[in-house]
């Protein structure tokens, strides 16, 4: 009896100690970003880290969602204040995050940016895996630019103030109006990547009686609140029509309406970047150098336009339903 007692306690002690190797194998993450509500892009983004970054792939994540930089900050101190492994952020803006990420580099934690760039020192962070928003800009208005019109009179509906996506797309509009008298900004106002309030924003132009014949959003979601308004005026748009639809993101909704002729121009932004992450967490784990020429990390994108793009194109880029 005593002998089996001493057999059972020895393999209580070694399923203890697996179970131990097997919890500090576990590598902790703190995500965090947008939520997913914020647009189809996010959605989708929301998603891919998901499904990247589970208990089946060594991860323990831990989540926080916010439009709010002020709460995105506050929560990415808590998961410092925790000990995680790897801190992974989406910024709503830009600034405002020098303390927090060199409170995360005293802890040892790394820092790991996506989808959006921050205004800080590289030294803050091991890598960023993110879109190139002034170049998504870049593209949308030499597009733009290459119809040639006679005079360019624009509603430029805006995301939230400060991000990158904003920043990125509104400046290289905003370099185009400046350099050309025949470029103008009817108006330029943030609907927050809200439809809603995009359509109000359309809505107040119609009712003003001013010209227009372009809409410019930042996101697809501001640009179908956009369309929406023009429908109720019974105000034409797309190939053919009045006035000239852009937007932004590439949700498969969005790119049928390029294909149905209904809008003009959809730029790509691509949602990514976990398994990317991952791949880069997992060579540290190993001990391994990143080997990384930059730790700025692009992903190739590009714009669609309804003269050219195809249902194979949908099918390759589309997000979303």
């Amino acid at each position: 009896m005593k002998k089996f007692v001493a057999m059972l306690l020895a393999l209580l002690m070694v399923i203890t100690a697996c179970v131990a190797v097997a919890e500090a194998d576990v590598i902790t993450v703190g995500i965090v970003n947008n939520p997913p509500s914020e647009s189809g892009y996010r959605e989708a983004n929301v998603k891919d880290f998901e499904a990247v970054f589970t208990a089946e792939n060594g991860y323990e994540a831990k989540t926080f969602y916010s439009l709010k930089n002020d709460e995105q900050l506050a929560a990415a101190q808590q998961f410092i204040t925790d000990g995680v492994d790897y801190l992974l952020i989406s910024a709503a803006e830009t600034t405002g995050w020098d303390e927090v990420l060199g409170a995360a580099q005293e802890a040892g934690i790394g820092v790991f940016l996506f989808d959006r760039m921050i205004a800080v020192d590289e030294s803050l962070y091991t890598a960023a895996v993110v879109s190139d928003m002034a170049n998504q800009g870049k593209l949308a208005v030499e597009w733009l630019k290459g119809l040639n019109l006679e005079a360019y009179n624009i509603i430029h509906i805006q995301g939230a103030m400060g991000s990158d996506a904003q920043l990125g797309r509104t400046g290289a509009l905003d370099a185009q109006v400046a350099a050309n008298d025949n470029w103008k900004l009817v108006v330029q106002q943030t609907a927050t990547w809200d439809e809603a309030e995009a359509k109000k924003i359309t809505e107040s132009v119609i009712n003003s009686g001013e010209d227009f014949n372009i809409i410019y959003a930042e996101n697809d979601g501001m640009a179908k609140g956009a369309v929406a308004a023009l429908d109720e005026a019974g105000i034409t748009h797309g190939v053919n029509g009045d006035v000239i639809v852009m937007g932004f993101d590439c949700n498969r909704w969005a790119l049928r309406e390029l294909l149905a002729g209904n809008w003009n121009y959809d730029g790509q932004c691509s949602p990514f970047q976990a398994q990317v992450i991952s791949d880069l967490i997992q060579k540290l784990e190993a001990g391994e150098e990143l080997g990384l020429e930059s730790k700025k990390i692009i992903s190739e994108e590009k714009g669609f336009d309804a003269a050219t793009i195809t249902q194979e194109d949908i099918d390759a880029y589309g997000l979303g339903e």
